[in-house]
């Protein structure tokens, strides 16, 4: 039985019974979980998957923007966080034995910087005492010791070399290319005309004993030069002797501090090798003479220096880290460059973390839509999870485009939980097409767009409010405004036992209605500056709606609000365009005639037909037969149309509203015109609920107003959608005085005795809805019973029109675009 609805059915007040019940709810103490405000699936979905320490346990948190998912998640964590240890800095530190290799250090946090200072003393120091060290008189006098006995040692070879050359009658004589000797004659050197005047005899007698004491000069010099050497290596181990006395008690004041980190230690004493095996370069690198240029090895003491990766010095907890443009660098880290005289030049000190490195022992967020917009992150990402440890190389390495000799920086182990934020449409591409995701991600925290009205969550939403206020400095809400905001969390649910998730818009409200409470001088935040910011929201993005009604107004869009018409009722779509979504009433006909065409959609004839509509114009011809072609096949063509729309038309909506008008044609029944109609139907005649109700009875509401209220208009909606209901308070009004009505049907025979005043009976009751179409029927096979195929029956021979194929829609929220109709 059709029955009219009262106001109180139209919406779900907030009252003050259900706010002192969700004051009462909402005492619970704090928890992690408390950010995420009606959400238990994903609540519980995240805290699986943080809290499962093994590989593969990471989470993508599906959802629709707007449902502050991001502002949960990112709450969540820091809630987890805080109770978290603190991870350990991250550095890197030169490889003294292969400089390309930069090594990775972790150190408890916040002793990086203490070893990075105590590095940058123990330079400064070592160079100040290896200088007073060398310049102080004991070493010298060692040194000189060991350059006399060098000399000394040399003297006695020299002498006992040059008594041997006399006694040979030979001298000894030294150019800077060679030592030889030359003969002597009354105690002065021969020259060449004189030993050429000599006896062949005695000319060989000297040659034999300069020969002889040519060996025994190789063995000197020979002796000399290891003489030499073994100076050397004195005055080098007396050197490092000193340098090692120097340095290892500076570096033993290090050490003692990070006596506990064998990593450090080990450094160190690589350190104190480096220097005493370096020392010239190190002394040089420290004073340059002035206005000489700068030697090669200028930087030689950068190897010294300490790379901080990561300081966790001030962090308490661990990180929760929101890389916001996830960049291959960003995201990994980087070796930056420098350009020296034309060429680029790098060094482990320009080795630049990511955020990954930074969230090492905590969480990273990533926004799904940003990481996939940005080259080759994803894979990266993937590497370092499956690997897990960060792996710092170049892009241009990674894909194989260059190959040079750069930096390949160790390692860092990675231990970090990445929760992906992104559409649903993400998740399921991934899932199917990328066998890595699945074995990643194993966890869906999916968040919802709508919660239970129920006091609990309610108190979580009005708690919400207060923490926008109290975050945006905004007047805090009274009890009348914290109703209203109820109240319009279920109008954007659409129904009347939820609340919206949609918490990005209520945000929107709060700061608009403070504004105009602000320039009010309220001290509170009241009702009126709620629904002046709710109304303006609106008015902000109704041009077109407006345009529209003017059209109709002016009568160039025909909608008629009153009297009665055959094969005509007013139909309801919605139209989306960005974040405006209103009804509008639209015109529908049917015009039928005998023939074999069945049921034609002019729409789906302009190629103006979704698929979703066009299964509606087929629903109705399978009911169609169901209740009239049990005894002989329907013999009928229909043409059914949305009058003046030139957009395309989607959705089953309309479904309902074009059976009525073929029941009317062919029953020959006028129905009312004051009445406009939406629903869905199914072949057995039940009417289904549909999407977008509100918009549509405020947009034919509007429509009547503009014309006129007579008291007798209305809007007809299926008896599924009575919980959907949330109209707005002037629709509210008017009903309650009497000018506008709203019913709801069930079946299409309760629709159609309200539009046509006429019981629907069945089809072989004469004189009701059915009986009448019944009878129309049959006339229309009577007139075909003498028509061959392919001809008309008026007998001009033209062909009937066959049935394009068709399709439909379904009851969820339909849109046909900017340009479209939702039908």
């Amino acid at each position: 039985m059709i029955s009219e609805l009262k106001a109180g059915q139209l919406t779900q007040a907030c009252t003050a019974q259900e706010l002192k019940a969700a004051e009462s709810a909402g005492g619970s103490p704090a928890t992690p979980a408390a950010p995420v405000i009606g959400q238990p699936r994903a609540r519980e979905a995240l805290r699986l998957g943080l809290g499962i320490d093994a590989e593969g346990f990471n989470t993508f948190v599906t959802g629709i923007p707007g449902t502050g998912r991001l502002t949960a998640v990112k709450g969540y964590l820091e809630e987890l966080a805080r109770a978290a240890p603190s991870p350990p800095d991250w550095c890197y530190v030169y490889n003294f034995q292969e400089a390309s290799q930069p090594r990775a250090l972790s150190l408890p946090a916040g002793r990086a910087c203490q070893l990075k200072e105590e590095m940058k003393r123990l330079v400064g120091e070592a160079m100040q005492a290896l200088v007073r060290a060398f310049e102080s008189e004991e070493y010298a006098s060692r040194r000189r010791r060991i350059a006399e006995h060098l000399e000394q040692q040399q003297a006695l070879l020299t002498s006992a070399i040059n008594e041997k050359a006399a006694r040979e009658s030979l001298l000894i004589k030294q150019t800077p290319w060679e030592v030889f000797s030359v003969p002597l004659r009354s105690g002065e050197p021969m020259t060449d005309d004189q030993f050429n005047a000599l006896p062949v005899a005695e000319q060989h007698r000297i040659q034999e004993a300069q020969s002889r004491l040519a060996g025994d000069i190789t063995e000197v010099l020979q002796q000399t030069r290891r003489l030499e050497k073994e100076a050397r290596q004195q005055v080098e181990q007396l050197e490092q002797d000193v340098a090692r006395l120097v340095i290892g008690d500076l570096v033993s004041d290090i050490r003692d501090l990070f006596k506990d980190l064998a990593q450090v230690v080990a450094y160190l004493d690589s350190v104190q090798q480096d220097i005493i095996g370096h020392l010239p370069e190190f002394l040089v690198s420290q004073k340059p003479e002035p206005g000489t240029p700068v030697p090669a090895h200028a930087d030689f003491l950068k190897r010294y220096d300490i790379n901080i990766l990561v300081d966790q010095a001030g962090q308490q907890g661990a990180p929760v880290i929101i890389e916001r443009n996830p960049t291959y660098n960003n995201l990994i880290g980087c070796t930056e460059k420098e350009s020296v005289l034309g060429n680029l030049v790098t060094d482990f000190t320009m080795i630049r973390a990511g955020s990954l490195h930074r969230a090492n022992g905590g969480f990273l967020v990533i926004r799904a839509e940003e990481l996939f917009r940005t080259f080759y992150s994803w894979e990266a990402l993937k590497r370092a999870l499956r690997n897990r440890e960060v792996t710092l190389e170049d892009l241009a390495d990674q894909l194989g485009y260059l190959s040079i000799k750069t930096l390949r920086p160790e390692p860092v182990p990675l231990q970090v939980k990445v929760i992906l934020v992104g559409a649903p449409t993400y998740y399921y591409l991934l899932y199917q097409f990328d066998a890595d995701f699945r074995e990643l991600f194993k966890i869906r925290a999916d968040f919802d767009t709508e919660m239970e009205r129920t006091p609990q969550y309610t108190a979580q939403y009005l708690d919400l409010v207060e923490r926008i206020c109290q975050r945006e400095g905004l007047p805090v809400p009274d009890p009348g405004a914290r109703a209203l905001l109820v109240e319009y969390g279920s109008r954007l649910a659409g129904d009347q036992q939820k609340l919206s998730t949609r918490f990005g818009e209520l945000a929107d409200i709060l700061r608009e209605a403070g504004h105009y409470a602000r320039s009010r001088q309220a001290a509170f935040l009241g009702p009126e500056p709620i629904r002046q910011a709710i109304d303006q929201k609106q008015y902000r993005s109704s041009l077109v709606q407006e345009k529209i009604l003017d059209l109709i107004r002016q009568q160039q869009l025909l909608v008629e609000t009153t009297g009665r018409r055959t094969g005509q009722v007013n139909g309801l779509s919605v139209i989306e365009l960005g974040d405006l979504s209103f009804g509008r009433p639209t015109r529908i006909t049917c015009t039928v005639s005998p023939g074999r065409g069945g049921i034609i959609a002019i729409e789906r004839e302009a190629e103006l037909s979704g698929p979703l509509h066009t299964k509606g114009v087929l629903i109705l011809a399978g009911y169609l037969s169901g209740q009239f072609a049990q005894e002989k096949p329907l013999s009928l063509t229909a043409r059914i149309t949305f009058e003046q729309n030139y957009s395309p038309v989607d959705g089953d909506s309309a479904s309902s509203t074009e059976l009525y008008a073929l029941l009317s044609s062919l029953s020959g029944l006028p129905l009312r015109q004051d009445i406009a109609v939406t629903g869905s139907v199914n072949q057995q005649g039940q009417v289904q609920a549909v999407g977008g109700i509100n918009e549509k009875i405020e947009g034919y509401f509007e429509l009547c107003r503009l014309q006129g209220l007579t008291g007798d208009q209305g809007v007809l909606v299926p008896g599924a959608n009575l919980r959907n209901l949330m109209l707005k308070e002037p629709v509210l009004e008017a009903v309650e005085k009497g000018q506008f009505h709203i019913w709801a049907a069930d079946r299409v025979e309760e629709g159609i005795e309200l539009l046509s005043g006429r019981q629907a009976g069945s089809p072989r009751e004469e004189g009701t809805v059915f009986g009448l179409v019944q009878a129309r029927l049959a006339q229309f096979a009577e007139a075909l019973r003498d028509v061959r195929p392919g001809e008309s029956p008026d007998g001009s021979g033209a062909a009937t029109q066959q049935p394009a194929p068709l399709a439909a829609a379904n009851p969820a929220p339909e849109a046909g675009g900017p340009a479209g109709t939702a039908a």
